[in-house]
């Protein structure tokens, strides 16, 4: 897949691009109802044998539009990236959102970044919207088209009668139900990161966890004990997934640490990169009146958390 990063206005000569069938959208965690928009652009452009591509932006449009609102994303963009590869989408437009782009008319907006990309079909979800204030959507966007591309509606997708949405995944993730919030996105919520150096506590006190620099811009579940799977290269293990402030042990921490206890591995692994998936919340992050309770209850969450995936279909 190839990545194309675009400001407005871009350069890039129409004539020169191939003639493409886009999914358009934010697409924040790849859910279900994002990948019924971006497997029907995929197919489309297979079927007319064309391209596909992704028309996306960086970073959210309420980052420009809330005055510097800080957003963390359950994909990050490299984790986006990948995903999207893994999808067989040919090309990636990257179109940074910044305050020029947020005031572009409807139609300047698709002369520029529809027509101007020689994209021959749309796909978008029904409640896409484009152009100052939202005011282009999905019901109009066949009067902006000027005859130059035709256009998909994807409807709502729903589970139980509710919409898959980014946001429900996110309130999902904020109360820690990461296995409503993994039946949600079709797969398994992903962490990933480069081990560093810890405190090494839990070697002292027989748990070793491996310490997860994670990307600062990826949404995380609330603090807690959690069921996790890591991947180290190949290979993948079991996992106690601790996400808080280590409270037994420090009182005044404001930044989460993000550790796990690899069960039934013991090799160093400073350096590597590790691909971590949550599974399930175990229970709330606690502090302990001493490493002697501590260490008693690590080992019911490791017996809980060997049962659950021995369960686990």
């Amino acid at each position: 897949m190839k990545t194309i990063k675009l400001t407005y206005p871009h350069e890039l000569s129409r004539e020169q691009l191939p003639e493409t069938v886009a999914a358009i959208g934010f697409f924040d965690g790849i859910h279900r109802g994002h990948q019924t928009v971006i497997k029907q652009a995929v197919t489309e452009a297979k079927h007319h044998n064309m391209e596909s591509a992704v028309i996306t932006f960086y970073p959210h449009p309420s980052v420009v539009l809330k005055n510097n609102h800080q957003v963390k994303y359950i994909t990050p963009l490299r984790e986006k990236q990948e995903i999207l590869e893994e999808m067989e989408v040919d090309r990636l437009y990257l179109i940074t959102f910044d305050k020029e782009l947020s005031a572009l008319s409807p139609q300047d907006f698709i002369d520029h970044f529809i027509i101007g990309l020689h994209i021959k079909h749309v796909v978008a979800g029904f409640d896409f919207s484009y152009g100052h204030k939202g005011k282009g959507n999905m019901e109009v966007i066949g009067e902006h088209s000027r005859g130059e591309f035709s256009h998909s509606i994807v409807e709502k997708v729903s589970l139980h009668n509710e919409k898959i949405s980014s946001t429900k995944i996110r309130n999902l993730l904020e109360i820690g139900d990461v296995e409503q919030a993994n039946v949600l996105l079709g797969r398994q919520l992903t962490t990933s990161g480069i081990v560093i150096e810890g405190d090494k506590r839990g070697r002292k006190i027989g748990y070793p966890t491996a310490n997860i620099n994670y990307d600062e811009d990826a949404l995380l579940p609330k603090p807690g004990i959690y069921a996790v799977r890591v991947t180290i290269g190949d290979t993948t293990y079991d996992g106690l997934g601790s996400l808080g402030i280590n409270p037994t042990f420090t009182a005044d921490r404001k930044d989460l640490s993000l550790e796990v206890n690899i069960l039934d591995y013991h090799n160093h692994l400073y350096g590597e990169e590790l691909i971590l998936e949550w599974y399930k919340f175990v229970r709330d992050e606690e502090k302990f009146d001493n490493v002697e309770k501590l260490i008693e209850k690590i080992k019911e969450d490791e017996s809980i958390i060997r049962e659950y995936f021995s369960n686990l279909v």
